[in-house]
């Protein structure tokens, strides 16, 4: 097992830029065809993943993506800032046209503290920041996302690479 080593933002981007095609590559073959004791496969290299990967050295979702906000985000969090939901989204969120989804108005993330890369509403954020970078999720069902996710987290990129050791005939 590898232990953590200082993190490098910029050394990951450029990294995750070269890789992804080929990382990419793989998952669309896992999305074809699952490989038997997929689900296995990944809660346990995602162990490993964890033992390596410090969220709060890179914050790289926070500051280069943003999440969904459902209706029970923006209930919870405008409560928490004494406004209503709809002066939370005019102050912070814009509406995507195609998806209809309610999103951050900036990047990176308003919330985020750039000075130690933690969010200050960390107790309510959002359920989309809650749940990434879906790692624990049914690896099949969430391929497309990891396709996505690969070149912006750290930890995806590396489980993705393991699976590409663990599954050898497929990479």
């Amino acid at each position: 097992m590898s232990k953590k080593v200082p993190f490098n933002l910029r050394a990951f981007r450029k990294m995750a830029l070269i890789e992804k095609r080929r990382l990419r590559r793989f998952l669309t073959k896992i999305e074809k065809a699952p490989p038997r004791g997929l689900e296995k496969i990944t809660q346990n290299l995602e162990k490993e993943v964890w033992a390596e990967v410090d969220c709060l050295a890179c914050a790289n979702c926070c500051k280069t993506m943003t999440p969904t906000f459902n209706k029970s985000d923006l209930k919870r969090i405008s409560a928490h800032f004494g406004q209503t939901v709809d002066e939370f989204k005019e102050k912070w969120l814009y509406k995507e046209r195609s998806t209809g989804d309610w999103m951050n108005k900036k990047q990176p993330c308003q919330f985020l503290n750039l000075k130690d890369n933690k969010c200050s509403i960390y107790a309510i954020r959002p359920d989309d920041c809650a749940g990434f970078p879906h790692l624990p999720k049914k690896m099949k069902d969430y391929v497309h996302v990891h396709k996505q996710n690969v070149e912006y987290c750290p930890a995806t990129f590396k489980i993705v690479e393991k699976m590409m050791a663990a599954v050898k005939p497929l990479a």
